[in-house]
């Protein structure tokens, strides 16, 4: 079995380096007809926090492109796998595709953003993670109204690390997907992006509720689905999906306010 894995590997590698040297059409294709599943699973997971009436057929197409554009432009020799690097690229390309429909009303960014501001500020005077209750309060709702809310604002939390990081970075142009997708890219300023991105990252994270850091360490980093997190958690589906809105809210919040 593991003599057949490195006979396969090999074999990849080799259609790796003759489409590199070639550009053969046909080598990209039976690449990017390889790795074609990867598709699927980041469009799937994507498809988690967004609603029925976005059709899940425009995901994959938007994926596809992302696909294409890591095969053309991934590097064999770096130090980074291509799924990793290709992941970052498909998630990438559905989440502009999702952008340029418009598809969350103005109505419920306009409450994502109130939200984030109201949590910076909280935050950022009380000096740790405010409570439940506490963001309630400073919204002048109740604490009912203010799940009711988190619920509304779900399917912003897709865009939101991308948007933050993005909208901070905005004069220079760069993104979440572009610091991560590369980082052994041999330019010295996307180097420092990416270790910038990292450390904000990490220091955001330390501020999360534990339960919070726990829910976005296995969504984003273990690679867990959300049903999956609330069978180990001994939770629902629903209770982990408002966890991971108020847990990205609060990532949102802090990159948004450095």
């Amino acid at each position: 079995m593991a003599r057949q894995a490195q006979v396969r590997a090999a074999d990849v590698a080799d259609v790796w380096q003759r489409f590199k040297e070639s550009q053969d059409p046909k080598l990209r294709e039976e690449l990017i007809l390889r790795y074609a599943s990867l598709v699927k699973y980041v469009a799937g997971r994507i498809a988690v926090g967004l609603p029925r009436t976005v059709d899940f057929d425009d995901l994959l197409s938007y994926g596809i492109f992302g696909l294409i554009d890591a095969v053309e432009k991934f590097d064999p020799r770096r130090e980074v796998k291509f799924e990793t690097y290709a992941i970052a690229r498909i998630r990438g390309a559905i989440l502009d595709g999702l952008r340029s429909t418009d598809w969350i009303p103005r109505s419920v960014r306009q409450k994502a953003r109130k939200l984030e501001e109201t949590v910076a500020a909280l935050e950022g005077r009380l000096g740790r993670a405010a409570t439940d209750q506490e963001v309630a309060d400073a919204l002048h709702i109740s604490l009912e109204e203010y799940h009711q809310l988190l619920s509304d604002v779900q399917a912003t939390t897709v865009l939101s690390l991308e948007e933050a990081w993005s909208q901070q970075n905005e004069e220079d142009g760069l993104r979440v997907r572009e610091t991560v997708a590369d980082p052994t890219s041999e330019d010295p300023e996307e180097r420092l992006a990416h270790q910038e991105l990292l450390d904000e990252l990490a220091q955001a994270l330390d501020r999360l509720p534990e339960r919070e850091r726990l829910v976005i360490t296995l969504y984003y980093y273990e690679g867990l689905t959300l049903k999956e997190i609330g069978k180990v958690l001994g939770v629902s589906e629903s209770r982990i999906s408002q966890i991971h809105t108020k847990a990205v809210i609060r990532l949102r919040a802090h990159l948004s306010s450095v």
